[in-house]
């Protein structure tokens, strides 16, 4: 779990740069995600791909989680190692199952979305991020722990 969450002390701009692009990426793929969530909630019969076996309205509720929860995620810096987990499987669907038969350029914005989750998988939320709070606090309590068990050792 440790691992998970572990923000490493990066300069600032490398901060800001994983900010930028997890506020970026989260927001655009909102933009996707949120009409399949309203075609979810419609009631209306769903018109989505089945993938591997799975219907059509499992197919689209996964894509969803992925898309609309998972980005709210990212967007916050929570969790964002796991969370990018999910639409990187959400992309490589697209790009290689949905989009198989199709020319590069219609592969390309899954691809595009892809490499960019790959780097937050990589890097993690940067500073300005929950994960970084929560890291901090964890930090400080496993010093305080730390600093209370060497006052007793003589």
């Amino acid at each position: 779990m440790k691992k998970i969450i572990h923000v490493s002390k990066a300069d600032t701009m490398t901060d800001i740069g994983l900010l930028v692009a997890r506020l970026g990426i989260a927001v655009l793929m909102l933009t996707h995600g949120i009409p399949k969530m309203m075609m979810l909630l419609s009631g209306a019969p769903v018109q989505f791909p089945p993938v591997m076996g799975l219907s059509a309205e499992l197919s689209l509720m996964l894509t969803v989680f992925a898309e609309v929860f998972c980005s709210v995620l990212i967007m916050a810096g929570l969790a964002t190692r796991l969370a990018v987990v999910p639409l990187i499987i959400t992309m490589l669907v697209a790009a290689f199952i949905i989009h198989a038969a199709d020319p590069l350029a219609k592969q390309e914005p899954a691809l595009q979305y892809l490499l960019v989750y790959i780097v937050l998988l990589f890097a993690g939320s940067g500073k300005y991020s929950i994960d970084y709070l929560l890291q901090g606090n964890r930090s400080n309590n496993v010093s305080t722990r730390t600093s209370i068990v060497e006052d007793y050792n003589y």
